[in-house]
């Protein structure tokens, strides 16, 4: 019995210590995670949730540079198969990326009640090595610590040791969550302070997921980064509404109606006009300026004076050419008579 006893309050222990690692967030501004639970608590009242039929998926494109690390649940509750299928979904999303040093990087966070960095950002530069390693990833099996997940992710694989870029190069850092459960310890603080460091967090439920738990670790606006999928059989056609999300799709290649320029901002546009045109209220079209001419009409005393000016002028310079002219003929006259001078 006393046996018994000990291995509950050892267990208990356990628990209670992995929990407490959660909220050790050193280094990271308090107010800043304060202001990102308020942030999300705002709208969890809110029921912003896409559930994706299954759709195909398309080719890959050229996506835009990201630190990308997945978090995946693999507690006792994802079956061996329906983890198989979480595999195929990261290799999936795998083939859609750009992956390499200079493009995209990806990491794999797998979880349960214990963390295991599966390999970090630096490990895996091109598909064929990061595809393989995806099919040694073995489930962990019981519990479903996802805060101390999310922390591990932030603390351990986020860092330029792991081969993160650095803030300078204006990477951006996306973490994607897949779970199927509630998370047995708490994930509002950690989440908050992962998004508070710049860490974009997308949350996908499958089948029991714990919907107001997704939404208290995603990023705002949270129609835009929560997901929900019935099954795991149908997780992978998840790959293409992120290839939309993480690909960059330039707004205005995709078709604009703007008279003369398009400019992309994010995912929408706006437009501009060229040199010389002014975009009329419609915010599409485009107008010639007008050209203001300006007549400058001097006073009529004005206009008198300077002509009398320019005439006293020229009979001065007349006058004074007429001296010169009469005492060169002097000159010349004296120089006749006695030599020259």
């Amino acid at each position: 019995m006393k046996s018994l006893f000990g291995s509950l309050v050892y267990c208990l222990f356990l628990f209670v210590s992995d929990v407490y690692g959660t909220y050790r967030l050193n280094g990271f501004d308090p107010q800043q995670v304060t202001a990102q639970s308020y942030a999300q608590r705002r709208n969890i009242a809110l029921p912003p949730l896409r559930t994706l039929a299954p759709s195909a998926t398309d080719n890959s494109c050229r996506s835009r540079p990201l630190d990308l690390v997945f978090i995946i649940d693999s507690s006792r509750s994802v079956r061996p198969g329906e983890f198989e299928k979480v595999k195929i979904f990261l290799a999936d999303m795998v083939d859609t990326l750009d992956v390499g040093p200079e493009a995209t990087r990806v990491a794999v966070v797998n979880y349960a009640s214990t963390v295991k960095i599966e390999f970090l950002l630096k490990a895996h530069l091109n598909k064929p090595n990061m595809k393989q390693a995806i099919t040694r990833i073995e489930p962990l099996a019981a519990g479903t610590m996802t805060g101390l997940a999310i922390k591990s992710a932030m603390t351990e694989a986020f860092t330029e040791e792991s081969g993160a870029r650095p803030k300078s190069k204006n990477i951006a850092k996306v973490a994607i969550i897949v779970t199927d459960g509630r998370p047995q310890d708490q994930v509002e603080e950690v989440s908050a302070a992962a998004r508070g460091s710049g860490i974009e967090i997308y949350a996908v439920g499958v089948d029991r997921a714990d919907m107001t738990s997704l939404r208290l670790m995603a990023s705002n606006p949270l129609e835009d980064h929560v997901f929900y999928v019935e099954t795991y059989g149908v997780i992978e056609k998840l790959t293409s509404k992120f290839r939309e999300t993480l690909c960059g799709v330039d707004p205005c290649a995709m078709g604009h109606d703007c008279e003369h320029i398009c400019v992309s901002s994010n995912a929408s546009h706006h437009c501009k006009c060229r040199k010389g045109y002014i975009l009329n209220l419609d915010q599409k079209t485009c107008t010639l300026k007008q050209m203001k001419v300006v007549v400058v009409v001097e006073e009529p005393c004005k206009c008198e004076a300077r002509l009398a000016f320019q005439m006293q002028t020229q009979a001065a310079l007349q006058e004074i050419t007429a001296r010169l002219a009469d005492m060169t003929g002097r000159v010349e006259q004296i120089e006749n008579i006695l030599g020259p001078v």
